[in-house]
């Protein structure tokens, strides 16, 4: 008996050993696979993929199953994969559910064995450059299936009619031929079959759809579309000539005349209007005419250029689609993605609309909507890039990537959840918002100098920021101050000064509109006394703590004797820091001179506010201070 209780136990223990085993190693093989298909694959952004870290955890793109055990999604949306799709690696992902790799330039044909995979629920491949026929052998569990802005040649398999959980399939844009096949799908919503070569009539199951599901297939015929030939009897009339020959014989000789009468006189009058025209397009282009010409010009150059661009390839799609990604960046996401995103509005400020996106997936950024920019894509993509050279410092917020076309330009931001300063400072008392300390606005001051000194710095010395305000100064969970949307300025339209914005220009960028390292210089002044009053340097009848031109108010209150009048009241609470905030008031002042030559450097207000932050921490950390050791 003992034996036996021996035996069942060994048993036990080997039946789990082996379970455990297995379970690694099916999440072992799922690792080697992806490790083969990146090595398989050129990319232009560098992937984190490597034998030594964590895939679930660590890996970009990569979803697990919630045990961690199997890899459930991969995501990998124009990050720039080049070439055919290698057999033998994602095939092997039995467990996958979820592959998304549109928007790269993928070539040649979709593996059998990756359409296959028994597990995929959505295959997302479109905006491509994939060829061949669509493989027969589709998975069962598909739900969503996009092909579309590929060359996908061939007819669509008959096969999808066995993939009864289908929901979507768009096949739009590529080369298709050959009849639709009946598909009798009851979960099918979304169907895109536009601009291929089908041909013959649309299967009645598939005539619930609107007819821009079959444009741009010459060949196609039947409901939505127009009848197919020979469908619909026509009824008996008399011949065409017979006709025409009883209603002449009906006809007076007068109505005659005066038929040709008025016909006469309608071919007159388009004769007329020609000879206009063809005189005002000749007067046009003579000098003096040419601003309508020219608009003329762009009009049709405009209507040219987007027929090209929709019919375009896969490729050229891809790279009019495509967000620049700066390396270093972990997001996984596309254009589309961030078009798709709830978004609220965070505010609204002079370079355009900012905006907190939220990713179907999860992710959360900040998406800068640009408006008035003058710069050229060329002059853009270069600005660009010398400001993701720069944001590579604690104290400014890095540019993750962005987006440009002719109508629309973005910035990618991470999302900061506790804010900028300027609502830490002004943000709803009653809601619950604990005021800044002293010790936290000298150390939101310290950085934000330690980050514009260090953008002075880059570029050979000519990187300016041009438009340092509250807004633009985001503080993280650690209460460390970062820039932001630093280095914009050169790209923009002369700015319309707004009199609410006033008191953050320097008189000179009032004058001339252009900002320097020196105008620089005043904004951050008037950031200083900002955090020194309270006050917004705005104009705002509804608010209290709001000052037009808050330089000249500060001088205005300080000019007989130094004065806690001029200081917020929040940070007279705190005891033996009047001292501090005089010295700290005399730095804004300095910065906020009116001749430019007469300002700091950064590199010096960051010394002077150091001294000041030391000071202050001695005081704290004096034998006479019963907090000591609390700094």
């Amino acid at each position: 008996m003992g034996h036996l209780r021996l035996i069942v136990v060994l048993s036990a223990a080997l039946f789990f050993t082996n379970l455990i085993c297995a379970r690694a190693a099916d999440l072992n093989s799922d690792k080697q696979a992806l490790l083969a298909f990146a090595a398989s694959l050129p990319h232009g952004r560098k992937l984190n993929w490597t034998s030594t870290t964590q895939v679930c955890t660590s890996w970009v793109g990569i979803t697990c199953s919630p045990d961690g055990e199997r890899v459930r999604e991969v995501r990998l949306p124009a990050i720039g994969l080049f070439g055919p799709i290698p057999g033998g690696t994602l095939g092997k992902l039995d467990a996958l559910e979820v592959l998304s790799l549109r928007s790269n330039r993928l070539t040649i044909n979709l593996p059998p064995d990756v359409a296959s995979i028994p597990s995929l629920q959505s295959l997302y491949l479109q905006h491509n450059n994939l060829s061949g026929i669509i493989p027969s052998t589709l998975s069962s569990s598909l739900t969503f299936l996009d092909l579309s802005y590929n060359s996908f040649s061939g007819e669509i398999p008959s096969k999808v009619q066995n993939i009864t959980e289908l929901t979507a399939l768009l096949l739009q844009n590529n080369s298709l031929s050959g009849p639709i096949p009946d598909l009798h799908l009851p979960k099918l919503r979304h169907l895109d079959l536009s601009n291929n070569n089908l041909s013959g009539p649309i299967p009645p199951s598939l005539q619930k759809f609107p007819a821009s599901s079959f444009l741009g297939n010459a060949f196609l015929c039947g409901f939505p579309l127009e009848p197919c030939p020979g469908t619909t009897p026509s009824p008996i009339s008399p011949s065409p000539q017979n006709a025409n020959r009883s209603l002449w014989k009906k006809l007076s000789h007068g109505v005659i005349i005066a038929i040709a009468a008025g016909v006469g006189a309608v071919v007159l009058l388009l004769i007329i209007i020609l000879l206009v025209c063809i005189f005002k397009r000749k007067k046009d282009s003579e000098p003096g005419g040419g601003s309508s010409s020219s608009k003329g010009k762009a009009i049709v150059g405009g209507r040219a250029e987007k027929s090209k661009a929709e019919y375009s390839s896969g490729i050229q799609e891809a790279e009019r689609n495509k967000l620049f990604f700066f390396e270093g960046c972990s997001y996984n996401f596309d254009l589309e993605d961030l078009l798709r995103a709830s978004a609220e509005v965070l505010g609204k400020g002079s370079y355009g609309t900012t905006y907190k996106a939220v990713l179907e997936d999860g992710t959360t950024v900040v998406v800068k909507r640009l408006k008035e920019v003058v710069a050229g894509k060329r002059e853009f993509e270069q600005q660009m890039e010398l400001i993701g050279k720069v944001c590579q410092h604690q104290n400014t917020a890095p540019l993750r990537a962005y987006y440009y076309s002719k109508d629309e330009k973005l910035l990618v931001y991470d999302h900061v959840p506790l804010g900028s300063l300027s609502a830490a400072l002004h943000g709803n008392k009653a809601a619950g918002r604990n005021p800044l300390d002293w010790e936290t606005r000298v150390k939101i001051a310290l950085g934000t100098a330690r980050g514009m000194a260090y953008l002075h710095a880059e570029g050979g010395g000519k990187f300016i920021h041009g438009n340092i305000k509250s807004n633009n100064i985001l503080i993280s969970q650690e209460l460390n101050a970062c820039v932001t949307e630093f280095g914009l300025a050169q790209l923009m339209a002369p700015p319309h000064v707004h009199p609410r914005l006033i008191g953050y220009r320097s008189p000179e960028v009032l004058e001339t509109k252009k900002p320097t390292q020196k105008s620089d210089v005043y904004s951050f002044g008037v950031l200083l006394l900002e955090m020194l009053t309270g006050k917004a340097p705005l104009r705002s009848p509804s608010r209290d703590d709001s000052i037009e031109h808050l330089p000249r108010w500060v001088q205005s209150v300080v000019r007989e004797e130094w004065t806690s009048e001029v200081f917020d009241v929040d940070l007279l609470r705190h005891p033996n820091v009047e001292d501090e905030m005089v010295q700290m008031l005399q730095v804004a002042m300095a910065c906020v001179a009116v001749v430019p030559d007469e300002r700091p450097r950064m590199e010096e207000v960051v010394s002077r506010i150091e001294e000041i932050r030391n000071s202050y921490s001695e005081t704290r950390t004096s034998p006479e201070d019963p907090r000591e050791g609390a700094f």
